[in-house]
């Protein structure tokens, strides 16, 4: 069975290509466009479209799940995004009085054993 790979092809193209004052339709244009652009295939002396350097040939491999759509729709923070939620991810982590170690409810102001605010 042949399957495309279009995380990595997308992965590439937004890598490769500037998307200033682009709206989502013309950005799946050009990328359309691009993918049907004819490329060299290493090694020979002919061209394909780009598309077909994107198709993988997957026969009674083990790990399908790699090739099925992502579907899972909670928040995952990239880029800088990530920065700005570090802190938080540090905090919810950390249920320990910043003096004396002492454990704490997730909701805590005030150490119940040194007073300490947190």
């Amino acid at each position: 069975m042949e399957i495309f790979n279009g995380r990595a092809a997308t992965e590439e193209y937004m890598s490769t290509h500037s998307l200033t004052f682009s709206t989502p339709e013309m950005t799946l244009k050009k990328f359309a466009l691009w993918l049907g652009d004819q490329v060299n295939v290493p090694g020979k002396n002919k061209t394909v479209p780009r598309l077909m350097t994107y198709i993988n040939e997957v026969n009674n491999q083990s790990n399908k799940d790699d090739y099925l759509p992502d579907t899972d729709e909670s928040f995952k923070p990239s880029g800088a995004v990530t920065d700005m939620f570090k802190d938080l991810t540090q905090v919810a982590s950390g249920n320990n009085c910043h003096n004396c170690n002492h454990a704490l409810k997730i909701g805590s102001k005030f150490c119940p054993k040194c007073g300490s605010k947190q």
